[in-house]
């Protein structure tokens, strides 16, 4: 026998014996009996004969689907209705999960990183077939038997809903890859994930593999560029520091290396995380990571990258650009130079959604942001993204150029990086191309 109780399983099998036998069940002295986390109800479940949550279907027919999303859905299906279906942004991955949800007639909880993406969620689910939706989020709380809720409202009332739902759909699933524990509280036996940049660090991939399941289908931003998405042209603009910048630089990236080398000969094996820890336990460690710091500080914005973003820009006036920065003290620095209206998360909400309408209608021909057009905001009309540089990871990288990719009539899309000669950035740019590449 399952019951549920505050996050977790209380496990009474007929046998008490049985309980002790069992890999993922744990003897609670407080309580006086056996538990097992809300996760492991599948094992569990398979393994007593015995069910504790709800699975009955009510099947619909749900949205048509693109023949690259009909088979990651198949792949899916194939898979136990467990696993991370990969697509590039734009590429449909709310659409695909939404005729997951209707085509199984499963309970769903939808988990989405941010508030932002609630509603676009609640509208997908509706038109696509699903009679009520309920929400967790911005102090609303109506559960239906389909529900869309932020993570942080998934953490909260995990405890109390955690049996509730059967399927657990996870936007952006890439985010639930290190130590949050949001998934950990449901017991869904089927699983979906979602993102357009899977983990690639070997513990992030078994985590999300062990909450949510296997990459079980995968689609290239090339595959569908010219087809389902816009197609796109990538240009790498060189720019050079300013000879008093490239010195300083330069002294920066030798104090880093001097360091660097000395800790990685005598632990070739540990990870680059294991030497900020470690750095921050000598003063010449806090100095390598000082400088290291100030090198990527130092090439993320200068004055003839400046220049270039002013060339850019009039040579695209007609046209609605994006230019995504470091961090938003470029951002802002970019907006009062260039007149360029800036989206970050000092932004409230209705003042966003005003900028965005305006960006769409053509009233306002550019935007200029740090992170908030990363991932869940909806900008077909855009046809240029500049990249200026800095620290951006390979993700951010491909997150950003599909802002531009999503299809609009008559449109091809064109990707701009400024990229700092003779520094990181070159071998930075290399990389994330070859991920983009491989998808």
């Amino acid at each position: 026998m399952l019951t549920w109780d505050h996050g977790t399983w209380v496990v009474e099998p007929a046998d008490p014996a049985i309980a002790e036998r069992l890999p993922c069940v744990m003897w609670d002295p407080r309580t006086r009996c056996h538990r097992a986390p809300a996760w492991r109800y599948g094992e569990l479940s398979a393994l007593l004969g015995c069910a504790g949550v709800d699975t009955s279907a009510e099947p619909r027919p749900g949205p048509e689907l693109r023949s690259y999303q009909q088979r990651a859905l198949d792949a899916w299906v194939d898979a136990g209705r467990r696993g991370v279906v990969v697509l590039p942004t734009g590429g449909g991955k709310t659409r695909t999960a939404v005729a997951a949800i209707t085509r199984s007639g499963l309970s769903a909880l939808c988990v989405v990183p941010t508030r932002v993406l609630i509603e676009p969620w609640r509208r997908a689910l509706l038109d696509g077939g699903v009679p009520s939706v309920g929400q967790l989020a911005d102090g609303v709380k109506d559960v239906q038997r389909v529900t869309v809720a932020t993570s942080a409202a998934a953490r909260i009332h995990g405890p109390r809903l955690g049996a509730r739902f059967a399927l657990l759909v996870v936007d952006e699933a890439h985010h639930h890859a290190g130590r949050d524990e949001t998934l950990e509280l449901y017991a869904a036996p089927y699983r979906l994930g979602l993102t357009a940049t899977p983990p690639e660090d070997p513990d992030r991939v078994d985590r999300l593999a062990q909450l949510v399941g296997h990459v079980v289908a995968r689609v290239t931003v090339d595959e569908l560029a010219g087809t389902w998405l816009a197609p796109y042209e990538l240009v790498r603009r060189g720019v050079d520091l300013p000879p008093e910048e490239a010195r300083a630089y330069a002294a920066d990236v030798a104090t880093f290396r001097a360091a660097y080398r000395s800790w990685w000969a005598s632990a070739p094996e540990r990870s680059w995380s294991s030497f900020v820890r470690d750095a921050g336990r000598t003063a010449q460690g806090r100095e390598a990571m000082a400088a290291w710091r100030r090198s990527r500080q130092r090439v993320a914005w200068f004055t003839t990258k400046d220049d270039v973003l002013a060339e850019l820009l009039a040579e695209r006036a007609r046209d609605r650009v994006l230019v995504f920065t470091r961090d938003n003290a470029v951002a802002y620095a970019i907006a009062r130079r260039h007149l360029i209206a800036p989206l970050t998360c000092d932004i409230g909400r209705a003042e966003r959604d005003a900028v965005l309408a305006r960006f769409a209608s053509g009233e306002i021909r550019a935007l200029v942001s740090a992170r908030v057009l990363n991932e869940g905001v909806d900008v077909p009309a855009a046809q240029v993204a500049v990249l200026t540089g800095g620290s951006q990871g390979g993700r951010e990288y491909i997150q950003r150029i599909g802002r531009v990719l999503r299809p609009h009539e008559g449109k091809k899309a064109l990707v701009v990086e400024l990229v700092a000669r003779g520094t990181h950035e070159v071998d930075q740019v290399e990389r994330h191309r070859r991920k983009l590449a491989a998808g």
